[in-house]
């Protein structure tokens, strides 16, 4: 019989015994002492790290005039976004259908993505006082004033500036502006509306 023969053969009966004596914890033991230690898999890829979220803005600034959307945390600016308006955004708003967008400071006080504007965020226009002025001038303050994306349609695109105010006096971002508006800014936080 040949050596490599000769050696198969006690390896098995080897192999055998210790099934039968002691159980699979031992086989397991006398294959590691024969043959080695069975070599370790390749320990799994660190998963990737999820980028930070965003940090949460703690006010919301408008420029009217600049055409800008400001979102600010302890003071100090952390993201910027142009801004469309109504056609007539010089001044604030005072009645319903005047296409401005009002000034002054309010709340985003809710939220909705059920709308053909991909998402929007409402801003509590009109306050007490805003009622109470248009009550004077025996008008309707209006409202349903949001900032909000361009439609579903446009995909994820943000004009670099905006050549035309096409709102009725809303505030319109674009589509991956207004997502990122959406995670960064809770509802409660305060927008500033400046003219």
């Amino acid at each position: 019989m040949s050596r490599f023969l000769l050696r198969s053969c006690f390896v098995a009966f080897a192999l055998s015994l210790a099934a039968l004596t002691s159980g699979c914890d031992a086989l397991n033991g006398t294959v590691t002492a024969l043959f080695g230690a069975p070599a370790q898999p390749a320990p799994a890829p660190a998963a990737a790290r999820a980028p930070p979220p965003a940090p949460a803005a703690d006010r919301v600034v408008v420029l009217k005039s600049r055409r800008l959307l400001e979102l600010q945390r302890g003071g100090k600016t952390i993201e910027q976004f142009a801004i469309a308006l109504g056609p007539r955004s010089v001044g604030t708003k005072h009645r319903r259908g005047d296409e401005r967008t009002p000034e002054g400071v309010y709340r985003i006080d809710w939220r909705t993505a059920d709308t053909p504007y991909t998402r929007e965020l409402h801003i509590s226009y009109p306050s007490a006082q805003d009622r109470e002025q248009a009550r004077a001038a025996h008008a309707d303050p209006g409202g349903g004033i949001f900032i909000h994306g361009l439609p579903r349609d446009y995909g994820p695109y943000d004009p670099p500036i905006w050549v035309k105010d096409w709102t009725e006096g809303c505030i319109a971002v674009g589509n991956a502006a207004i997502v990122k508006i959406w995670d960064a800014v809770p509802d409660g936080t305060p927008i500033d509306i400046e003219p």
